[in-house]
């Protein structure tokens, strides 16, 4: 009873600080029983009732304690009720007109609510016949021999009704959070059949849209080749033609890694950059070195995505101004995030750009900082120790 009046007027308490406000409660209202009936008649000790009185009062007490401190354990709890209530009830037939009968009720509740309703029954049963025999032992009025076990009685019943809305708001409750989880799969489950829908739908459009672009290439690459030889036209278009099958080759491949993201079952990032690196390797214009630190662990889709983006990026941008400098590509794996670091030698005159430095807009590192900014991490670009240090941090 004072569990639920406690959780109705004080909603915003924790289930430990309501713990802690009954406790506090039982234990004023044994304080109160261990004050008052020494006060009432018969005093303890005096007499053979007023030494049975004071051996239940102290059983009372001691149980009461241990049920106090019994916490999570059921037999311990079984135990000190049990005990609690029959010297409860001698106690209550004894001092009938003291404080004495809250022992008796606080049992008949407190069994009601926390056991089950056979063993709440028997706990009950013997409060009962425990307090009817010390009444009739002591000749005690009939009102009083009705009233308390009717009193007990009530109590066990409200106490099973407060176990079965505890029970009814428990499978409530469970139920509640198992709809939530399945509510929450299936939205995963869909996003991801979405998504990987998208995927085969762009991969469709572009593959075969590129695909029919570089055949068309090679074509007119064949055609030209037959023409007789010597015009520079002849040659600049040519070259022209050859290099769109490469910008074609190389836009499906990013196309493809892009599609690949979205998809659910997309590569590990780290086997991503170590093939990216190896790409850069095979091209012989930047050496490139891959590491990888901490324990590898998969990560969100747009995540490896940023990741990837951002060491294409900065080896772009390293065989654009510091061509043949040797370079680093470290994949960092911490706690909360991961770091993806790309370091390149800078030029020997500093400020002098390569051959390639002319062939972007300016803005590589700016898309990159957007990027890395709407997933909730930063990026760092500028010279370091000799070095040109870009470095991406992003949770994951």
């Amino acid at each position: 009873m004072v569990r639920s009046s406690s959780a109705r007027w004080l909603p915003s308490a924790t289930g430990a600080d309501a713990v802690t406000l009954v406790n506090g409660v039982r234990t004023l209202v044994l304080v109160g029983v261990l004050v008052t009936v020494p006060l009432a008649q018969p005093h303890l000790g005096s007499g053979p009732r007023g030494i049975a009185l004071a051996v239940a009062l102290g059983l009372s007490a001691v149980s009461w304690i241990t049920w106090l401190l019994s916490g999570r354990s059921t037999h311990r709890m079984i135990a000190a009720l049990a005990v609690m209530g029959v010297a409860g009830g001698v106690l209550a037939g004894l001092s009938p007109l003291s404080t004495a009968p809250a022992v008796g009720c606080v049992v008949a509740a407190a069994s009601g609510v926390r056991l089950t309703t056979e063993t709440s029954l028997a706990i009950t049963a013997g409060t009962v016949a425990a307090f009817l025999t010390a009444g009739l032992a002591i000749g005690a009025p009939a009102e009083t021999l009705i009233g308390y076990p009717l009193a007990f009685i009530g109590l066990w019943a409200f106490g099973l009704t407060r176990h079965a809305y505890l029970l009814r708001a428990e499978q409530a409750e469970r139920t509640l959070a198992e709809t939530r989880r399945a509510h929450e799969a299936e939205s995963h489950a869909a996003a991801l059949a979405e998504r990987s829908r998208i995927a085969r739908e762009i991969h469709d459009v572009l593959a075969h849209s590129l695909a029919a672009v570089s055949v068309n290439l090679q074509a007119a690459e064949g055609l030209l080749g037959a023409l007789p030889e010597g015009s520079p036209e002849l040659a600049r278009a040519i070259e022209c033609i050859e290099r769109a099958g490469t910008f074609t080759r190389e836009g499906l491949a990013e196309a493809r890694r892009a599609i690949q993201a979205l998809r659910d079952d997309a590569a590990p990032l780290a086997d991503q950059l170590s093939a990216l690196a190896g790409e850069w390797q095979a091209d012989g214009d930047v050496p490139v070195d891959f590491s990888v630190s901490g324990s590898p662990r998969p990560v969100p889709a747009d995540v490896g995505l940023a990741a990837y983006r951002t060491a294409q990026e900065a080896l772009t941008n390293a065989r654009k101004h510091a061509p043949g400098q040797p370079g680093r590509l470290c994949l960092e794996f911490s706690a909360r995030e991961i770091a993806v670091q790309v370091v390149n030698g800078l030029l020997p005159a500093l400020g002098e750009d390569g051959p390639l430095a002319e062939g972007g807009t300016g803005y590589g590192l700016t898309g990159l900082r957007e990027r890395a900014a709407l997933s909730g991490g930063t990026l760092t670009a500028g010279p370091a120790d000799g070095e040109w240090d870009v470095c991406l941090r992003i949770p994951a």
